[in-house]
């Protein structure tokens, strides 16, 4: 795959902007179900960036930082998974992606690199940013946070185009590769496809208490019913989100109930309340 200079362009401008909305602007743009497909687009492949950018968002949906632990980034993640994706001409399925998931994790690491270079230069000028909020300095305080977005938005750039072209190189050897040795791209295939169970394990250990697991098993029941029925199973996913939604409302109603009738005096003494 050719990446022309006006390729090269845009993709920098994205990932400038994705950047810093993953720390300033917080528009969720940073995404990877949102930057999947405007990569796709940018490279000549809109459907493949869709698929890429709805593998990788289940990647990235339990990752979050812990303390001074940092998860690889989705920003980088998402867009060599699209370029390797286009570069290798993969398919839109659960193999292509995943392996295209596979390669890009390293330079998802690296992205997390250039967020924490980020805030090693930035902590320097904490200093003077203590000291303009102290003389209510708002222009000082507000170009502390515009150099920060300048950085981070730079160094972004800077490595997407890197990768963008890098990685097009690699991609077609990776392909030429591929026929030689295969058992080494079977297993970068399967260490990809495994990450968005890793990132779903990662969520519900944070999220899950013990009186969700009885809905955990409903959605499993439901979810393998409905696929065994043909005429329903291409909705099975909007048919459990619907029901989850009706059960979350109910829940709510009654909850709201329950609080906004407990310091009414409902039932009195003669109900022995």
């Amino acid at each position: 795959m050719d990446v022309n200079i006006i390729q090269a362009l845009l993709v920098f401008i994205v990932a400038f902007i994705m950047g810093i909305d993953q720390f300033s602007f917080l528009e969720s743009l940073y995404q990877p179900i949102v930057l999947g497909p405007i990569i796709g687009a940018i490279l000549g492949n809109f459907e493949l960036g869709i698929v890429v950018g709805g593998a990788y968002q289940l990647v990235q949906i339990g990752s979050m930082p812990i303390g001074g632990a940092q998860p690889p980034n989705a920003i980088m993640g998402t867009i060599m998974t699209a370029v390797f994706a286009v570069s290798m001409n993969l398919e839109p399925t659960a193999e292509g992606v995943g392996l295209a998931v596979g390669l890009a994790i390293p330079f998802a690491v690296f992205g997390q690199y250039a967020v924490t270079l980020t805030f090693t230069i930035m902590s320097g000028l904490m200093a003077k940013a203590d000291k303009a909020a102290e003389e209510a300095d708002g222009k000082a305080i507000a170009m502390i946070n515009f150099t920060e977005m300048a950085i981070l938005g730079i160094l972004f750039g800077i490595l997407a185009v890197a990768g963008v072209y890098g990685g097009s190189k690699l991609g077609v050897t990776l392909k030429d590769l591929s026929f030689q040795f295969s058992w080494v791209m079977a297993g970068l295939d399967a260490a990809g496809g495994a990450m968005k169970f890793v990132g779903f394990a990662i969520l519900m250990k944070v999220m899950m208490s013990g009186e969700m697991w009885g809905f955990l098993f409903a959605g499993f029941v439901m979810a393998n019913i409905c696929m065994g029925i043909e005429s329903v199973s291409s909705a099975t996913l909007l048919l459990c989100a619907f029901v989850g939604l009706a059960i979350a409302l109910y829940d709510y109603q009654i909850n709201t109930k329950i609080k906004n009738s407990a310091g009414s005096n409902v039932g009195g003494v003669s109900d022995g309340i």
